[in-house]
């Protein structure tokens, strides 16, 4: 298939990036890459604190039905195998997940398709469909505020777990006898998650960043130390590891920012060396959240690239930050600085 919209372009280059990172892709692949469904959300709906898949979109179900159709319109132009995937919410009934309002089946089945290359291993293949449909992992939730237990009325809990009639305290989730284990320690926590046989995620909501977050699990407290134990004995090989880890980070991240500035020298020759470079750095900072550090900017896909530039631009060849000092709405001052974006942006382009 040769994208020749916009939309077409953007369904593509996410789904051809998720098939080349993980071997498979999914319709939920695509949306995410494209940034119709913020991964924040997803984790909600996964944790059963959405009732689908549409009502966490940021467009209509009209254009997640013409993204789906592109999709499968890419998928008819490859040599592509489907497997139904089990979407189970992280919930203690294990309900399935809802992707569409109506819950019509076919559109339901369609998205619980993955897709993988037909060379694949057939083992390969089977142990992709597995891990997938794996059950999520239990998830509590430390609350911002005081709530009141829908089992037992108390309204002293320091975690709750949601059920179908509300917020449970972990005595009415059976999970008191649990302990938490603050996330931080990344080889104690896998292995204490490995070794309990009972185990929870704790999130707690970000304001800032208006989305839950892990901060650690509840796990039996033999698994703990066991894990400690296990951690004590391998101390400076895993100190090596990660020394290496950091040095191979490093020098990825030096070979894709210079990756990114060359492509920002591609669409804007008039764009300075310099400016490209700092550009490039700003934008694909790790961990930013910037649209260097996004699928499409990793991809370098143009628009994305185009829009780090454009965001440069806003804030050191106009007035646009001071506009907002100036106590001037976001949406007006970039009204205001429209047109000295424009003046930039086309002399660098020629």
């Amino acid at each position: 298939m040769q994208p020749t919209t916009k939309l077409e372009r953007r369904v593509v280059t996410a789904a051809e990036q998720a098939l080349t990172r993980q071997r498979f892709v999914s319709p939920l692949d695509v949306l995410t890459g494209m940034g119709w469904v913020p991964p924040g959300l997803v984790t909600d709906w996964r944790q059963g604190r959405a009732p689908h898949l549409e009502a966490i979109a940021a467009v209509s179900p009209e254009r997640l039905a013409d993204a789906l159709e592109v999709f499968h319109r890419w998928v008819r132009g490859r040599e592509l195998r489907p497997s139904e995937i089990a979407y189970v919410a992280a919930t203690r009934d294990r309900r399935p997940l809802r992707f569409t309002e109506a819950g019509d089946a076919a559109l339901e089945l369609t998205y619980r398709t993955h897709w993988t290359p037909a060379d694949l291993p057939e083992r390969r293949r089977e142990q992709i469909a597995s891990r997938q449909s794996k059950p999520p992992d239990l998830v509590v939730v430390q609350p911002a505020r005081e709530f009141t237990c829908a089992g037992c009325g108390r309204t002293d809990g320091d975690m709750l777990m949601m059920d179908d009639a509300g917020p449970l305290c972990l005595t009415c989730a059976d999970l008191d006898h649990l302990v938490f284990l603050p996330a931080g320690d990344t080889a104690l926590t896998r292995r204490a998650r490995k070794a309990s046989r009972l185990a929870a995620v704790v999130v707690r909501f970000s304001r800032s960043r208006r989305r839950h977050e892990r901060q650690g699990l509840l796990v039996e407290q033999a698994a703990i130390e066991l894990a400690e134990q296990q951690c004590l004995s391998d101390e400076d090989a895993r100190a090596r590891r990660r020394d290496r880890e950091r040095v191979r980070r490093e020098a990825a991240d030096e070979s894709f920012q210079e990756e990114l500035a060359n492509e920002i020298g591609r669409l804007f020759p008039g764009c300075p060396a310099p400016r490209a470079a700092a550009i490039s750095r700003h934008a694909a900072v790790r961990g930013s959240g910037r649209v260097g550090r996004s699928a499409a900017g990793r991809a370098l896909d143009p628009d994305a690239v185009t829009r780090a530039v454009v965001a440069s631009v806003r804030h050191e060849d106009t007035a646009y930050d001071e506009l907002l000092m100036a106590g001037v709405p976001r949406e007006e001052a970039r009204d205001r600085i429209r047109a000295d974006i424009d003046r930039v942006l086309n002399g660098w382009r020629r």
